[in-house]
C-alpha cells in the first residue's frame, strides 16, 4: 500500500465507527468525529477532503480530493458504487442566509437558525466537480450530475441533471447494471455481500 494513505493499524487506531476491505484514507485527509463514519468495502477518500460527523459509505466507493462533507446534527451516506468528483460539497447541516438569525459555527444554535436534514446519494450516482448538494437532498439510484450544479432538490433515479439550480437534461444509460453484475460474479458476490466490518 502507497504511504500517501493510513495503514490498517492506523486505521483501526483513527477509531472509525467500522471500516471494511480494501479502504484506503489519505494521510491528508481530514477526519473529524471518525466514531461517527462507517466505511464499507473498497473506500477511497483522497487528499484534502473534510468529514466531519455521522457520514455512512457503501462499497466501491471514491470520494476525490477537496470534497466537503459536513453532516452535522444530521447523516450523510453514500450507497455503493457512488462517487464525488474533486471538491464536491455536501451539507447535511447550513446557516440561514436570509438574515432572520446570525450565522457561523461561533454563534449559539439559540441565536441563529439552521437548515438541517440527512443526505442520501443512491447508488451508482456520481457527482461532478464542484458541485454543492444541499441539506435535505437524495440523490436518486443512477444519478449523474453534471459539473458545478447546484442541488436544491430530490433527483428521480437514471436521470442526467445539471445547472444551477439543477434540472434534468436527459435520461442516463442503465448498461453499467450489466457491468455491475459481471464485475461482482468475477470479484466472488459471496465475499461481497458477507465481508465483516472492522469494528474500533
Amino acid at each position: 500500500m502507497s504511504a500517501s494513505f493510513f495503514s490498517e493499524d492506523e486505521l483501526r487506531r483513527i477509531g472509525f465507527a467500522s471500516y471494511g476491505k480494501g479502504v484506503l484514507v489519505s494521510r491528508k485527509a481530514s477526519i473529524y468525529s471518525p466514531q461517527k463514519i462507517r466505511l464499507g468495502d473498497y473506500v477511497r477518500i483522497d487528499d484534502f477532503s473534510f468529514l466531519n460527523g455521522e457520514i455512512h459509505f457503501g462499497s466501491y466507493i471514491h470520494v476525490s480530493p477537496f470534497c466537503l462533507l459536513v453532516a452535522g446534527k444530521n447523516r450523510i451516506a453514500l450507497e455503493d458504487f457512488s462517487g464525488l468528483s474533486a471538491k464536491v460539497s455536501v451539507y447535511g447541516t447550513s446557516d440561514d442566509y436570509s438574515g432572520a438569525s446570525l450565522t457561523n459555527p461561533m454563534i449559539p444554535d439559540l441565536y441563529k437558525t439552521l437548515i438541517q436534514g440527512d443526505v442520501t446519494i443512491r447508488r451508482h450516482a456520481i457527482i461532478g466537480a464542484s458541485s454543492i448538494i444541499l441539506p435535505g437532498v437524495v440523490v436518486g439510484e443512477g444519478c449523474a450530475v453534471g459539473a458545478l450544479s447546484l442541488v436544491n432538490r430530490n433527483l428521480e433515479p437514471w436521470g442526467i441533471y445539471t445547472g444551477i439550480p439543477v434540472k434534468r437534461v436527459k435520461e442516463r444509460k442503465k448498461n453499467l447494471l450489466e457491468r455491475e453484475k459481471q464485475f461482482l460474479e468475477e470479484k466472488g458476490i459471496a465475499a461481497f455481500l458477507d465481508s465483516e466490518p472492522h469494528l474500533s
